[in-house]
């Protein structure tokens, strides 16, 4: 038995949630470094042959839910012939599973700029997730005006955390828009189509209800690189400026594979 690797910790499924045949939510618990909301930690199981097979995966809680950030939570998709989604998929409660110790990435509240008032959140698919985390903060109930969650899938089976966008609407209070949008079914209910073409159209702006303000709004676009390369485009061609670090801007993006 090989040894764990460096960076990685034991943990322990402590919970699941199956949406689709190949969309699943694993609740983990493990000891790990504080994260914050909108980060991503690793995943890792060891292959048939014993090698270690690992992938970044956004925390979909918030660290300061009530249960603490020891328990933690991923939306994971299946991938045909993927080396680790498959054997993820597998995992059951009081399974172990290996998390990495010290969690990464900056698509977090501080990153956005202090002027944003309006704060758009597009995802496509399992890229939802780290948008529900940062929803879930006090801080952000608290400094936006306007929370506009877009999400993209293919199918409404798709539509994943029905129960808990219905609290954050609710806790709120006309603060919060949601706005479904799938691909491949026609529903009275959602959007069909892709998140650039009803941004350049409007319609994404007419059916959140929200008009998009440069001194006010800030995009965080999260998923399908094509999703994020379309939309960046968009946006550019709207005026509205990539943000970095060194030169606050209008949007920023984090590709999921």
């Amino acid at each position: 038995m090989k040894e764990i690797p460096h960076g990685l910790v034991k943990g322990e499924v402590t919970g699941r949630i199956n949406w689709t045949d190949s969309e699943f939510s694993l609740q983990i618990t493990a000891d790990i470094s504080r994260y914050t909301a909108g980060q991503f930690t690793k995943l890792a199981l060891r292959d048939n042959a014993g090698e270690w097979v690992r992938r970044a995966y956004s925390f979909v809680n918030s660290p300061n839910q009530a249960r603490g950030q020891q328990v933690m939570e991923f939306l994971i998709i299946t991938v045909p012939d993927g080396q680790l989604s498959s054997r993820l998929d597998s995992l059951q409660v009081s399974d172990d599973v290996y998390v990495g110790r010290n969690p990464a990435g900056f698509m977090t509240l501080d990153e956005i700029p202090r002027y944003t008032k309006d704060l758009w959140l597009l995802s496509t698919g399992t890229a939802i997730g780290p948008f529900l985390a940062l929803l879930d903060e006090a801080e952000t109930q608290q400094r936006f005006e306007n929370l506009i969650l877009v999400h993209a899938v293919r199918t409404s089976a798709e539509l994943v955390y029905q129960e808990k966008i219905q609290q954050l609407e609710e806790r709120y209070q006309g603060k919060f828009h949601y706005v479904p949008i799938v691909s491949r079914e026609n529903r009275k209910a959602t959007l069909r189509g892709r998140i650039p073409a009803f941004l350049e159209t409007g319609e994404l702006v007419n059916v959140a209800g929200v008009p998009l303000k440069p001194e006010r709004s800030f995009f965080y676009l999260c998923g399908n690189p094509s999703m994020v390369k379309d939309t960046s485009e968009v946006l550019k061609q709207l005026g509205y400026q990539k943000h970095s670090r060194r030169s606050a801007g209008h949007f920023s993006s984090e590709n999921y594979w």
